[in-house]
């Protein structure tokens, strides 16, 4: 009878544990939110990325937290400090090599709560969330040259659950002071369904988002175009090189003033046959993207290095939309342009 006892435990042990892995979370669903893309370089014309945040932080009326790797644009520190002096809180964690700039040293003026990041590995998250329902990321570092020189891009998700995610780091960051390794795996919406689109946030490096990069990566079909500031790590590399051999259409665009950095796996992938080109900015091509299959993006704060999956605080998103896909191609194909033009 102990034995037969022992033998039932087991085989219930062993349905619970099957069970624990097929079971996966699903994905928060919200018809009614929204995503906008937008270029530094090629979508704002005239209006700098600057002014469209600045009318947007004026339209605040309840919380702006902000996790910068540099704030020092007048525009969008001038409105920060108004939404503080109307009664907004207004919260800002910046990564201590930055802590100088004008963002943190005029919200201090003024009295908002500011958060300097002082270890070694970077705090280089770029994203703001508004009223806990607005978020704005990408690789956009809210100064001067990142909006009118460099090419940057932004996403702009309207989202509650997005919201969520980001205010969730945000507060480990600000409230815990929790960074880098020791800030928690509790991202509350890994996926959220918006409309025909999936967006699944993800944040370095305790979500690990290499591997799930690598593993979008792995997953391509047809092509992959990427605009890449730095790009050292040798896993994604290996995969690009994969795809190329397999004979897909692999194509990209890397920032001229990193090509030489230690580690930079530009003349790998050049050896191996990838269509690649150094950019053509007089600046900086400060992209961090990949499209795959012309339907997934994968973009955020991550450049494509070691320090960004070990230590960096970083955030990524991998969106799952042809149509936002069609709109990361067109900046691809100026940015790819520039740089035959340069050569």
């Amino acid at each position: 009878m102990h034995i037969v006892r022992q033998s039932l435990l087991c085989v219930v042990l062993l349905v619970l544990l099957v069970g624990c892995e097929i079971v996966t979370p699903e994905p928060a669903v919200e018809e009614d939110a929204a995503i906008e893309v937008l270029f530094a370089q090629s979508t704002t014309g005239s209006t700098g990325l600057d002014l469209m945040l600045a009318q947007a932080i004026d339209s605040a009326t309840s919380t702006i937290d902000i996790a910068a790797y540099d704030l020092n644009i007048g525009t969008v520190v001038d409105a920060l400090v108004r939404a503080h002096q109307r009664g907004v809180t207004v919260r800002l964690v910046v990564e201590g090599d930055y802590q100088e700039r004008d963002g943190p040293t005029e919200l201090q003026r003024v009295g908002a709560p500011v958060v300097i990041e002082r270890r070694d590995p970077y705090m280089h998250n770029k994203f703001m969330v508004l009223d806990d329902r607005t978020v704005w990321t990408g690789s956009w570092n809210y100064a001067y040259n990142e909006t009118y020189r460099n090419d940057n891009n932004v996403v702009i998700i309207n989202s509650q659950a997005v919201a969520e995610n980001y205010s969730a780091e945000f507060e480990e960051m600000f409230t815990r002071q929790l960074f880098g390794a020791g800030s928690p795996a509790d991202t509350p919406h890994p996926q959220v369904q918006i409309g025909e689109a999936e967006v699944q946030v993800y944040f370095s490096p305790e979500d690990n988002p290499q591997r799930q990069i690598v593993d979008v990566l792995k997953s391509a079909q047809s092509s992959i175009y990427f605009m890449a500031f730095n790009l050292t790590d040798n896993d994604i590399s290996d995969a690009l090189l994969r795809k190329q051999r397999e004979g897909l259409l692999v194509r990209g665009v890397m920032e001229a003033e990193q090509s030489t950095s230690t580690g930079s796996d530009y003349e790998a992938l050049q050896t191996g046959g990838i269509d690649v080109y150094l950019d053509g900015n007089d600046y900086r091509m400060h992209h961090k993207v990949f499209v795959v299959d012309e339907a997934v993006v994968i973009t955020g704060s991550y450049n494509f290095t070691r320090s960004a999956a070990q230590s960096n605080d970083e955030n990524v998103l991998i969106i799952y939309s042809p149509e936002i896909a069609a709109r990361y191609l067109e900046e691809f194909s100026r940015v790819y342009q520039q740089a035959q033009e340069a050569q």
